[in-house]
């Protein structure tokens, strides 16, 4: 959490400084491209490896589930939420990272959300622990009966570390996260989350309690500062409340070739998801 004075400071930044504090875009020249690759393999993933596809949790339009079983209906399994600072992209574009842990015998499961500002982000909270209620509930019908590793990336990756205390998850893999929502009312991300004091208070990782199950917190160590300072922050909270798991930095990765260290079975978030599901 940042503290009142390193928050005067950053409120006293230009708004152009603060922006690019959070942009990954404007970071990574490349990301278009990397993000065309992924959705790519995406739709080559969903397009051939058997599986449930857009199965509704709720009555929205993205409230949706891809669920792709492992041979053993008990094998764990990887739910993984898309990134976007809760306002872009689509559950069905991340689904080739499950290639990295169906390598070793996994299920993979990935929900989709309604986007901001069609939805608060206390609601996008609420749906995503409304799919999990879902899985718990159904999965076994489609294959899926396992103990689940909550995963994530960017946004995905803020929701990940907040849904760890569902009754149906046994750990937790958030990449590249955002844990302290305060300095984005700051910031054009702001103009559609319309953040509220108490979505900050309730809803940011590093002002809530540790919760005690095994979360793993991976960052690049090319990303944007803010983001790699929110990873390391949140993983010395929980060590001082002696909570498990990992600090993972992801040597040169930035922002987008993080989520190869998932898609690669010998990747190190491949064997980080392993390690946590032993």
């Amino acid at each position: 959490m940042m503290p009142d004075s390193e928050m005067a400071a950053w409120q006293a930044l230009s708004q152009e400084t603060r922006d690019r504090a959070y942009n990954n875009s404007l970071a990574v020249p490349e990301s278009e491209a990397l993000n065309a690759r992924r959705i790519a393999a995406a739709a080559r993933f969903r397009a051939t490896v058997p599986g449930a596809r857009d199965i509704p949790y709720g009555p929205r339009p993205r409230q949706r589930w891809d669920l792709f079983p492992a041979e053993n209906a008990s094998a764990p399994c990887l739910v993984f939420i898309h990134g976007g600072y809760w306002q872009r992209n689509r559950h069905e574009d991340f689904v080739c990272l499950a290639e990295g842990v169906r390598a070793h015998g996994f299920a993979a499961a990935f929900p989709g959300h309604t986007l901001a500002p069609d939805i608060a982000l206390a609601g996008i909270v609420d749906e995503i622990n409304a799919a999990l209620d879902w899985l718990a509930e159904n999965g076994r019908g489609f294959g899926i009966a396992g103990p689940i590793l909550l995963s994530g990336w960017s946004a995905g990756g803020h929701l990940a570390a907040l849904a760890l205390g569902h009754r149906a998850v046994a750990a937790g893999l958030a990449i590249s996260g955002v844990f302290d929502l305060a300095p984005l009312r700051d910031t054009y991300l702001d103009d559609k989350l319309h953040l509220t004091d108490a979505e900050i208070t309730t809803l940011s990782p590093l002002r809530l309690p540790a919760i005690a199950k095994p979360l793993a917190l991976a960052y690049g160590t090319a990303e944007l500062p803010r983001l790699i300072a929110d990873s390391r922050a949140l993983h010395e909270r929980r060590a001082a409340a002696h909570a498990p798991g990992p600090l993972i930095p992801i040597a040169g990765a930035n922002h987008y070739t993080i989520l190869d260290a998932l898609r690669n079975p010998a990747g190190e978030l491949t064997k980080a998801a392993i390690a946590l599901m032993r």
